[in-house]
């Protein structure tokens, strides 16, 4: 039996992306140093769901390169209580949506998308 365990993606300023990650409601974890030949080569910041154990893994590596999203990343989920809560809290904390919340059939759930530090974009579905 298979068992998700966590999405790893590149980031450029790792207490950015943590300020963002925290205030969506994740929490951090751990750190993870890889150090190849003596050298510090990149480090892992690890962030869950209280309570859940699949993870999002941050991966920051110290070379200084920097990526493009590219055209195969699509988003992560997020659920969320109260969305227009949630979105006034990161609102606070200078996140803004893309869009005002909606829904894509009548009846379903409300959802919109922020984008993290490096332009990923997260969605927050609400599901109370």
């Amino acid at each position: 039996m298979a068992r998700f365990l966590h999405t790893m993606y590149r980031i450029t300023d790792p207490a950015r992306s943590r300020a963002f990650y925290e205030a969506l409601g994740l929490e951090h974890r751990r750190e993870l140093d890889i150090v190849r030949n003596g050298e510090l080569e990149a480090t892992n910041h690890f962030f869950g769901v209280p309570g859940e154990s699949a993870e999002l893994e941050l991966t920051f590596n110290h070379d200084g390169r920097d990526y493009e999203l590219g055209t195969g990343y699509g988003h992560i989920a997020l659920g969320v209580d109260d969305l227009d809560a949630t979105l006034a809290r990161l609102a606070e904390q200078g996140i803004e949506a893309e869009r005002p919340p909606y829904s894509i059939r009548a009846g379903g759930s409300r959802l919109t998308f922020v984008r993290d530090p490096d332009g990923y974009r997260i969605e927050l579905i609400e599901r109370p």
